[in-house]
């Protein structure tokens, strides 16, 4: 069952690019060493973050490469 605190956040988060989502967490995990328990409830919302960043882990086509050519019929 989802915590009802950090659901709604984990939503929003959910929905940002990779690289603003990989910034985010990594600062959170930074200040969560620094200062232990300064963000309340930061290491459920870190398990959060760490699955959404697996989530929206993906290769990326290369695009130089250009389409091959269809045989004609």
């Amino acid at each position: 069952m989802a915590n009802p605190l950090t659901a709604p956040l984990l939503a929003f988060l959910g929905k940002l690019s990779f690289p603003r989502l990989f910034v985010l967490t990594a600062a959170l995990f930074v200040v969560d060493l620094a200062v232990p328990d300064f963000v309340p409830l930061a290491d459920e919302i870190l398990l959060g973050l760490g699955t959404l960043l697996l989530a929206s882990w993906k290769k990326r086509k290369d695009p130089g490469l250009p389409p091959a050519p269809r045989a004609p019929r």
